[in-house]
C-alpha cells in the first residue's frame, strides 16, 4: 500500500517533536520527491483527455516534473497567450491501486475490531478514507473545489488560492495558475542550515513563523467563518508568497462543516482555555463527538484529571496543542468517542502547522496564536450562537460579571491588529495603536471606551444590558479593579487636558501617553512641519457622552445598583476621587505643556531654507 503509506508519512514529517528530527528529515522527502513516471506517458494522458496534442494548448511544458505526489505529478508550462501555469497529470492505473489499498485496510480494521472487541465499526474509517481518495481521482472535482475555495475565502486578503483554467482541465488533467512562493519545507531547511548566514537564517525563520501564524488563522477562518476546510494542508500544499500571503494548493479534498459544528468548535476552544471541562463535554456532544447516553460526569472527571495539570500563562494554556490533543484523544479512545471527518481534518491541520513552527521556534504555542482570533469573533460577531458562548463564559448563573474573564478577553483580543481596526476611530491616522502603557499594563478601560460606541461594540453593549448592573458597579469599586480605575483616571485626564488646550491654549504641545501631539493654530496656515504631525491618535471620548444607547445602558446599570445604598455611596465616592485625581493630572500636564511651549527655542529662531 505505497500510496497510503506516503500519505501517513507526509503527516508525520511535520512533527519532529513527536518522531524526532532525523526521522522527520527522512520523511520530508515524501512531499516533493516521490519518484515520477515518464513524461511521454504524462503527455499521452493529457492528449487523451483533451483530444489534441499538447502543443496546441501550450507553448512550453517543462521536461521534468517540478513536483511528484502520490496521485500525480506537476509540470510547469506556458499557455499560448503567455500565462504561466501548473499542469497536473494523474498517475496511470491509479483507480485500481486505490480501490485495492482501501479494501485491504477495510479487512484489517474489521479484524482489529473483532480482536479488540470494539463496539464501533472501525471499517467506517476506511470507508470515509476511500470516499475522499476516490473523489481525489477526478480532477474535475478538484477544479470545482478550487473555485469554491477561492470564492469562499476571497474576502480574506492573506489567503491565496490559484485560479483554475476549466478549458484546460479534465478528469485526469488539471491546469491552474502557477503560484510563486516558498514551501514550509524550504523555509525550515533554510532557517536551520549551516550553509547560510545568521541573518539569512533569521529572516527565513521569520517568514516561516509568519506562514505558520497565518496558517493557524487560515485554519480558524475555515473552521469558524466559512466552514469550508482544506482537506490536505501538509507542507507540500502550502506556499509563503512574497506579498505575505499564505497560498494553498491541491484541492482534491474539501470538507464542508455544518453551522452547529462550527459554533460547537468555537465553544470548545474557549472552554479549554477557561478550564471549564463540564462545558467542554457539552460542546463535544454538540460536535457529534461524544455519543448520546454517555455519562457526562465521568467524562468531565476524566478530562479534568487529564487536562487539569496544564499550566496557564496570561490566562492562556502554556502548552503545545499536540499535548492537549493527545490528552483529549486518550480520553476519546477510552470512551469510544466518534471522530467526524471535519474533526480529524482540523486536528491534523493545526497539529501539522504547530509541528512546523516548533521546528523553527520551540516556544511556539498554537493556543497563544489562535485564541486572539476566537476572542475577536466572540466580541464582534452579533449572532445568537456567539452571544450564548460569550454570556456563558463571562457571566455566572446570576448574570453577574466574571470581571477577570472579560478583562482577559479584551486583553487577548487587542493583541490582534484586526481587532484594533474594528474599533479604530475614522479620524485616526494609525490603525496599529495598541492601548498598552509603557509599563506593560494593558489599558482595558481605553479599549472598552473605544469599543462601546463603535459599530462592532453591539455585542458588548448587549452584554451590559443583559448583565446584573449592580455586579458591575460592585466590581468597579472593588480592590481588584484598582488598575481599571487608574486607567479611567488617565482617560478622564486626557479628556480634560485636551478640552483645556483647545479652549485656552493654541499652538501648545499636547502630551499624550508620553508622545507629543501639536495642536495647530491659525498662524500655521494649515502647514505642518515633520515634527508637528499627529503621531498618536487622539480618540474623541465625547462621543461616549453623546451616544444615546450608552446613556440607556449606564442608566440601567445605576438603577440596578440604587437598590443598595451602601454600594451607591461607595460608587459616588470612588467617582469623586477619580475626577479630582484626573483634574489634578490634567492641570499639571497643561502647566508642563505651557512651559515647554514658552521655553521652546524654535519659537524664537528664524526659518532658514537650505538648498543642496
Amino acid at each position: 500500500m505505497p500510496l497510503l503509506a506516503d500519505a501517513v508519512g507526509q503527516s508525520l514529517s511535520t512533527r519532529p517533536d513527536i518522531i524526532g528530527t532525523e526521522i522527520t528529515k527522512a520523511l520530508s522527502g515524501l512531499h516533493d520527491q516521490i519518484p515520477p513516471f515518464p513524461r511521454t506517458l504524462a503527455m499521452k494522458i493529457f492528449e487523451e483527455e483533451l483530444g489534441s496534442p499538447v502543443e496546441s494548448f501550450f507553448s512550453y511544458v517543462s521536461e521534468e516534473p517540478v513536483a511528484a505526489a502520490s496521485f500525480g505529478q506537476v509540470y510547469r508550462g506556458s499557455t499560448l497567450d503567455g500565462r504561466t501555469v501548473a499542469l497536473k497529470v494523474q498517475r496511470p492505473n491509479l483507480h485500481h491501486v486505490v480501490v485495492r489499498d482501501i479494501y485491504i485496510i477495510r479487512l484489517g480494521l474489521g479484524l482489529l475490531q473483532k480482536i479488540a472487541k470494539r463496539k464501533s465499526d472501525l471499517r467506517l474509517y476506511a470507508d470515509e478514507l476511500g470516499k475522499g481518495l476516490v473523489g481525489e481521482l477526478d480532477y474535475s472535482i478538484e477544479a470545482a473545489n478550487a473555485s469554491k475555495f477561492l470564492d469562499a475565502h476571497s474576502s480574506f486578503s492573506f489567503i491565496y488560492a490559484p485560479k483554475i483554467f476549466p478549458d484546460l482541465s479534465r478528469k485526469r488533467v488539471l491546469t491552474m495558475e502557477w503560484v510563486v512562493g516558498e514551501s514550509p519545507t524550504d523555509l525550515l531547511s533554510l532557517s536551520t542550515s549551516s550553509a547560510y548566514s545568521e541573518r539569512q537564517k533569521l529572516e527565513a525563520k521569520r517568514r516561516l513563523l509568519d506562514l505558520v501564524s497565518k496558517g493557524v488563522e487560515a485554519s480558524l477562518v475555515q473552521l469558524l467563518e466559512t466552514g469550508l476546510l482544506h482537506g490536505d494542508p501538509h507542507p507540500g500544499n502550502l506556499r509563503y508568497i512574497s506579498s505575505g500571503q499564505i497560498g494553498f494548493l491541491d484541492f482534491g479534498l474539501l470538507c464542508q462543516m455544518e453551522k452547529k459544528h462550527r459554533f460547537a468548535m468555537l465553544a470548545a476552544i474557549v472552554h479549554i482555555v477557561n478550564g471549564d471541562w463540564a462545558s467542554l463535554v457539552h460542546a463535544l456532544i454538540d460536535m457529534d463527538v461524544v455519543r448520546p447516553g454517555t455519562s457526562i460526569r465521568r467524562i468531565t472527571m476524566e478530562l479534568e484529571n487529564s487536562l487539569g495539570e496544564v499550566e496557564f500563562k496570561d490566562g492562556i494554556p502554556d502548552v503545545k496543542f499536540s499535548r492537549v490533543l493527545g490528552k483529549i484523544l486518550s480520553v476519546a479512545i477510552k470512551n469510544h468517542f466518534r471522530m467526524p471527518p471535519y474533526f480529524t481534518l482540523v486536528l491534523r491541520s493545526l497539529a501539522s502547522l504547530e509541528g512546523l513552527a516548533v521546528a523553527a521556534d520551540p516556544n511556539f504555542k498554537t493556543f497563544e496564536a489562535a485564541y486572539p482570533y476566537v476572542v475577536r469573533k466572540l466580541l464582534t460577531e452579533n449572532s445568537a450562537e456567539t452571544r450564548k458562548i460569550l454570556h456563558l463564559v463571562v457571566l455566572n448563573k446570576q448574570k453577574e460579571f466574571r470581571w477577570e474573564r472579560l478583562a482577559l478577553f479584551l486583553r487577548v483580543g487587542s493583541t490582534r491588529k484586526a481587532f484594533n481596526r474594528v474599533i479604530a476611530s475614522k479620524n485616526e491616522s494609525s490603525l496599529d495603536y495598541l492601548p498598552k502603557r509603557s509599563s506593560g499594563v494593558f489599558d482595558t478601560a481605553h479599549l472598552v471606551l473605544r469599543l462601546l460606541p463603535s459599530r462592532d461594540g453591539i455585542v458588548l453593549r448587549k452584554l451590559l444590558m443583559t448583565a446584573n448592573g449592580a455586579s458591575l458597579i460592585r466590581a468597579m469599586v472593588s480592590k481588584e479593579a484598582i488598575f481599571v480605575r487608574q486607567q479611567l483616571c488617565r482617560v478622564i485626564a486626557d479628556v480634560l487636558y485636551h478640552w483645556m488646550t483647545q479652549t485656552f491654549g493654541r499652538g501648545i504641545m499636547a502630551t499624550r501617553y508620553g508622545s507629543q501631539v501639536r495642536l495647530t493654530s491659525e498662524a500655521d496656515n494649515g502647514e505642518l512641519s515633520t515634527s508637528s504631525r499627529l503621531t498618536v491618535p487622539v480618540y474623541d471620548y465625547q462621543s461616549i457622552f453623546r451616544d444615546r444607547r450608552l446613556k440607556v445602558i449606564f442608566s440601567r446599570i445605576l438603577d440596578s445598583a440604587r437598590k443598595d445604598p451602601v454600594l451607591m455611596l461607595k460608587f459616588y465616592w470612588t467617582t469623586f476621587v477619580m475626577v479630582v485625581t484626573a483634574s489634578v493630572r490634567a492641570c499639571h500636564r497643561v502647566l508642563v505643556s505651557l512651559s515647554e511651549a514658552m521655553l521652546a527655542p524654535s519659537r524664537f529662531l528664524p526659518r532658514v531654507a537650505i538648498s543642496a
